[in-house]
C-alpha cells in the first residue's frame, strides 16, 4: 500500500512540476514512451505490431500500428497463442497510434499515446468454418452479422475470440486495463469461458475490464484494448488515467505479500474450499 501511494504521489507530482509539457524536449530528455493521457498525450519512440507476425494482420496498410513496445509484443503473442491453439484464422488489427502520435486521430477520441488497439473479432461461417474479417460488421446477441458487401451471414467465433481476451488477461506484459467490448459480446464470451471451466482468478479478471462504453459506439464489432501504465512508465511521463487493478500492482507490491492471502482466504465461498488460493479471486471488489 505504500508503495502504491508512493508512485501516486510521484505521478501528481510529475503532472504539477511539468506545467504545460507534453513531449520530450531538451527540459524533459526523460520523457518517452507513451507521454501524457490516451485522449491527450503522444507516442515516442513506439514500435509497431507487425503485420507478418504470426496469426495477424493488417486490416489497414496505414501508419496507424505503433504503441509502445511491450503492448506491442504483448498483442503479437496473444495472436500467435490463438494461432497455436486454434489454427486456421487470423487476428484483424485495426488502428493502434500512429508512429509520431499526438494529435487528433479520427474518428477516436483516444488511440494517441500507444496504449490502445482496436483488435476486430474472429469471425466464421456459419458451418464454423473460419472466415478473413470483411472489417467492423455488427454482431447481436445471437452472435451473428451479415456482411453485406459479400451477401453472406457471419458467426462470432467466440471460442478464438475468447483465446485471444484470456491470453491478454493473463499476459503480465500486457497490463490491459479495460477492454471495451458490447454487453451481448461480453455475454457470449463469460458463457464461454465458465462452460470451459476457466479459473475464477482469470474470470473475475475479464470481468473487471470487459465493458460498454459509454462513448463511442458500443463496440459490438471489435474489442478496443487499453494497457495501463507501468511504474517506470509513469517516470517516464505516461499518466495514469481510470481504476487501479489490483493484479496490475505486481511490480510494485510483491503478489504473495500475508495481507493478499488473508484476503483471498475471506472470499473464498466455504463450498469452493477446494479451490488453491491461485484459483482464488485476487482483487476483491470491481473497480
Amino acid at each position: 500500500m505504500r508503495v502504491n501511494v508512493s508512485v501516486s504521489l510521484l505521478g501528481l507530482t510529475l503532472v504539477l512540476t511539468t506545467g504545460c509539457a507534453s513531449v520530450p524536449s531538451p527540459l524533459w530528455p526523460q520523457w518517452h514512451g507513451s507521454i501524457g493521457l490516451p485522449g491527450r498525450g503522444v507516442l515516442a519512440e513506439g514500435k509497431p505490431v507487425h503485420p507478418d507476425a504470426r496469426g495477424l494482420r493488417w486490416l489497414r496498410d496505414n501508419d496507424r500500428h505503433w504503441a509502445i513496445s511491450r503492448f506491442a509484443a504483448a498483442i503479437e503473442r496473444a495472436a500467435a497463442l490463438v494461432a497455436d491453439q486454434r489454427p486456421g484464422a487470423v487476428l484483424a488489427v485495426g488502428d493502434l497510434s500512429t508512429r509520431t502520435g499526438g494529435g487528433p486521430l479520427v474518428p477516436h477520441f483516444s488511440h494517441r499515446s500507444g496504449l490502445d488497439a482496436d483488435l476486430l473479432f474472429y469471425v466464421c461461417s456459419l458451418e464454423g468454418v473460419p472466415v478473413e474479417s470483411p472489417g467492423f460488421i455488427h454482431f447481436g446477441a445471437d452472435g451473428l452479422a451479415r456482411d453485406e458487401l459479400r451477401g453472406r451471414w457471419l458467426r462470432f467465433d467466440v471460442e478464438r475470440e475468447w483465446l485471444l481476451i484470456k491470453a491478454l488477461v493473463e499476459d503480465r506484459e500486457a497490463r490491459v486495463q479495460w477492454i471495451f467490448v458490447s454487453d451481448a459480446i461480453n455475454a457470449l464470451l463469460t458463457e464461454w469461458a465458465l462452460a470451459r471451466g476457466e479459473s475464477t482468478q482469470t474470470l473475475y479478471r475479464a470481468q473487471a475490464i470487459m465493458a460498454q462504453p459509454a462513448h463511442g459506439g458500443i463496440h459490438d464489432d471489435h474489442v478496443h484494448v487499453r494497457t495501463s501504465c507501468s511504474a517506470d512508465e509513469i517516470v517516464a511521463g505516461c499518466e495514469p488515467y481510470g481504476p487501479e487493478r489490483s493484479w496490475l500492482a505486481y511490480d510494485l507490491v510483491p503478489p504473495n505479500e500475508p495481507s493478499e492471502d488473508l484476503a483471498l482466504a475471506l472470499l473464498v465461498p466455504l463450498e469452493s474450499q477446494q479451490l488453491s488460493l491461485s484459483d482464488a479471486i485476487v482483487a476483491p471488489w470491481p473497480p
